[in-house]
């Protein structure tokens, strides 16, 4: 697995990355899903970099001009809930783009064991298709592998996977560097150190979901 740290050069990208993760700033959830939504865009323009283009002629008032676009079927999949603002900014860019909605979940054990469960999903075909998964966080990896899975069962293969979560753990991005193949990219903005016995990322930013559309039972 290829991975991208698009946070490691300077761009306005880590603006909106600080203010996702401002604890004040947090407190405004309309303005917390719009930050996603513009990291949403800022990371598929980068994806689109790797797509697969060729020249088309566009018809314009005064004659034809020659523009290369992409070819490449897309898909973009939602994490539910926290993963929808973030999968929005995405389709703002790949407006062509199919849809897909996954949820998963963790079921507690004893102690600190947790196992995680895929459940309501809804896609179309992924075959032949390159297909991108949006979660705003990656803390063990273990959701990412169930997604994969469901969605592979729901739709099939897909050609290539992009994997995108904007803050990562160390831990995550290991694990899935070990189990996933050459046909699968992550892309992030912040890989952080620290993940605590309960799962949860240090610094982190809290409950994305949470802060993004409000509290739950």
């Amino acid at each position: 697995m290829k991975v991208i740290n698009i946070g490691e050069s300077n761009s306005v990208l880590n603006t909106f990355i600080a203010e996702i993760r401002d604890v004040h700033i947090q407190k405004d959830s309309l303005r917390f899903r719009a930050n996603l939504e513009r990291v949403g865009a800022v990371f598929a323009y980068e994806i689109s970099k790797t797509l697969e283009y060729s020249l088309k002629d566009v018809t314009t008032p005064l004659g034809v001009a020659s523009v290369s676009t992409f070819d490449t079927p897309l898909v973009i999949c939602a994490i539910l809930r926290a993963g929808l603002p973030l999968q929005n900014g995405m389709l703002g860019v790949f407006d062509h783009a199919e849809s897909a909605f996954l949820s998963t979940f963790r079921k507690a054990g004893k102690g600190d064991y947790f196992k995680v469960h895929a459940d309501y999903c809804t896609c179309p075909s992924l075959e032949g298709k390159t297909l991108i998964i949006a979660d705003p966080m990656l803390a063990t990896g273990a959701s990412m592998e169930s997604a994969l899975k469901k969605l592979e069962e729901e739709g099939g293969e897909a050609k290539t996977f992009h994997i995108v979560c904007p803050v990562a753990s160390r831990y995550a991005v290991d694990q899935l560097c070990q189990k996933l193949g050459d046909e699968y990219t992550l892309w992030v903005a912040a890989i952080d150190e620290e993940l605590t016995s309960h799962n949860y990322i240090i610094p982190g930013l809290g409950d994305a979901g949470d802060l993004a559309f409000g509290g739950k039972r």
